[in-house]
């Protein structure tokens, strides 16, 4: 038997997971850690050595629990999370911790503060959006804040290109890896010019950008060192992978623009696929899709269903133990809480804005419409509820945006784990919900551009035929379908509008 090594590195774990031609789930190891440390409120940083040293551990795990199928590795994919960068020097080693996709620190303008081109911004109203947009930039900030670091940068990498650096000793990386604050043509898919608008508002110099190799294609090949840590055979081939979301939506299987697919990870998002670049919320680009010249448009919920991390540590130890004493997730034990309750969840509305959008940065979370009824287990609901929601309103504007109407959904992510979320957002978004055999997407996604590369599959839909099983499908209720969309329409899309005031408000009197 040949296999394949998909390393999957989220916020919260390292997944390493081996795959057959058929796409079976045939071992895998995780290594779970801290998402991030806060040195001051709203930073998220993370030592990137946590990243390696949990990728060496678990090859070194996963050797050991399957040698046969160890040593039969043809080909490794990296995917991992987006919008995280990690400064490297020449040797590949970090200069400074790796600044996280949900780190809020905001850098200073470093375009149109001044003369035409700020009278044209304000003229045009564009001011304060691009203001927004380049002071999120992490590499602004450490060019304003630790201009030593950057000088002593040789090399600017996502979490991936670290990564696949450390496998291969290459500073290359997947075009399909490229989303976040970056100096990149996300029309065209390459490295921006200097004269393109990315590159002012992110001037990161091209010699510090890492090669881009097209998703499945040879990006490397394990080196001498990679192997005596990891184990895995020198030379095997490393392929060009992609984002997370982005394998997570190939290994659902989304391979027309009809099919949307919802990621229920610490970030949730709907994500469909396009011939043509579109954008999803005015300066929101399609990202580059792990399909080769192709799109992801997307809507994401920042901070998704890491609330179910967050009920679980404020309101659910019981429950965490219990799953951990059976050995299942803790998400189906918390299926209790929905059993437990009534759609609708006895009026009770969650706003699951638990971290600011691009379209909405002033945005906070809110629960609106408790009563001494109301229980923990209606939280939990209410939390769910409003999750699925605000992924209904991305498909909305996905759908508004294509110009093509989704008619199957597909689900993934650790939280798909749960059947009855699963019935909740089919009952929500009134479509058919579709479990794969494996909730690992991300990993099979990857394991899918692999394959190809490897040659084993004529095309990537010749793959993903091949390797993409449905497990389940979740149909909507219609009992519960027009409780939901008076919901939606009536008491939902209203809160932001009636919130966002006081969202400010709060912020000028606390400073969060």
């Amino acid at each position: 038997m040949k296999t394949i090594l998909s390393i999957d590195c989220g916020t919260q774990s390292l997944r390493a997971i081996l795959f057959s031609k058929k796409g079976e789930m045939l071992s895998r190891i995780q290594i779970e850690y801290e998402p991030y440390f806060s040195l001051n409120p709203g930073w998220a940083e993370q030592d990137p050595e946590v990243y390696w040293s949990s990728l060496v551990t678990a090859c070194q795990k996963l050797k050991q629990a399957s040698p046969l199928y160890f040593d039969a590795i043809e080909g490794v994919g990296v995917t991992t999370q987006r919008a995280s960068m990690v400064n490297v020097d020449k040797e590949g080693l970090p200069l400074r911790p790796a600044i996280l996709w949900m780190d809020q620190r905001k850098s200073q303008m470093v375009w149109g503060k001044k003369g035409v081109i700020r009278a044209a911004l304000k003229l045009t109203g564009l001011q304060k959006k691009i203001k927004d947009i380049q002071t999120q930039g992490k590499c602004n900030w450490i060019m304003q804040h630790q201009p030593d670091i950057w000088e002593k940068t040789w090399k600017y990498l996502q979490i991936s290109g670290f990564l696949n650096f450390r496998l291969t000793n290459e500073f290359s990386d997947s075009i399909a890896s490229q989303i976040g604050h970056l100096p990149f043509d996300y029309k065209k898919q390459i490295w921006a010019t200097p004269y393109q608008l990315s590159k002012k508002l992110f001037p990161v110099e091209r010699d510090k950008l890492p090669d881009l190799i097209p998703p499945g294609e040879l990006l490397g090949r394990i080196s001498p060192e990679a192997f005596l840590q990891t184990g895995i055979k020198k030379d095997t081939r490393v392929f060009a992978c992609g984002s997370d979301k982005g394998c997570e939506t190939l290994g659902a299987g989304v391979v027309t623009s009809e099919m949307a697919s919802l990621s229920f990870g610490t970030t949730a998002t709907v994500q469909t696929l396009s011939d043509t670049y579109v954008e999803p919320i005015k300066y929101m680009p399609s990202y580059p899709a792990s399909v080769p010249g192709k799109f992801n448009p997307e809507v994401e919920i920042f901070r998704g269903f890491w609330m179910i991390t967050w009920f679980k540590k404020q309101f659910a130890h019981k429950e965490v133990e219990q799953a951990k004493k059976i050995g299942i997730a803790a998400e189906e034990v918390l299926d209790r809480c929905l059993e437990r309750t009534s759609p609708g969840a006895m009026g009770l509305m969650v706003q699951p804005y638990w971290g600011p959008g691009l379209d909405h940065p002033e945005a906070k979370g809110a629960m609106i419409g408790f009563g001494d009824v109301h229980t923990k287990d209606h939280i939990y609901r209410a939390v769910i509820e409003g999750l699925g929601f605000a992924l209904f309103e991305g498909l909305n504007i996905l759908e508004k945006k294509t110009g093509k109407q989704i008619k199957k959904a597909t689900v993934s992510g650790g939280a798909s784990q749960s059947d009855e979320i699963c019935r909740i957002t089919a009952d929500v978004f009134n479509l058919p919900m579709v479990k794969g055999q494996t909730h690992e997407t991300s990993g099979l996604g990857a394991a899918i551009l692999v394959a190809k590369g490897l040659g084993w599959f004529v095309s990537l839909e010749n793959a993903v035929e091949n390797m993409v099983s449905e497990k389940k499908i979740f149909e909507p209720n219609l009992n519960n379908v027009g409780l939901y969309q008076e919901l939606y329409s009536t008491v939902y899309t209203k809160m932001y509008t009636a919130l966002k005031p006081l969202y400010s408000r709060i912020s000028k009197i606390t400073g969060y």
